[in-house]
Formats: structure tokens, sequence, C-alpha cells
């Protein structure tokens, strides 16, 4: 995952246990800041598993939890 530049940020937030800033609005603007691929990627808000689909609909807010999970391959 891209690190947001600190010139960048104004909102802070947890992704995957760690703290970052950004500016993203929505979870499809945090998604392209941080360059996820299209497929094969989950994203939760504070726990709750958030449909692609809906994306550009779900608002960010300082402090939000955010879990991204990617699927991989393999045995």
């Amino acid at each position: 995952m891209r690190v947001m530049p600190p010139e960048e940020c104004n909102m802070k937030i947890s992704i995957n246990n760690e703290q970052h800033e950004t500016q993203a609005v929505s979870l499809a603007e945090l998604a392209s800041q941080l360059q996820l691929p299209q497929k094969g990627v989950a994203i939760a808000i504070d726990n709750q598993l958030k449909p692609r689909v809906s994306w550009g609909n779900v608002l960010l807010q300082e402090g939000v939890r955010v879990t991204i999970i990617k699927a991989a391959c393999g045995g």
C-alpha cells in the first residue's frame, strides 16, 4: 500500500491497525490513492464489510478503522 505524503494529508484514519493520513473523502478515493487492484480486494469500515459497488458512497470520517483484505493464491 502507498502511504500518503504529509503535504497531502488532513484526516487521520487507521488502515489495518496502522495510523495514516489522507485527503480521501470516500472509500473509492482511498482505494484509488492506495492503488488497490480492481479485483481480489475486500474493505471493511469499523468491522463492516462494504461491497465494492458502494465504495463511492461510503464517506470516510476522522478516526475510522479501515481493514483491507487482499486475496492470495497458493496452498
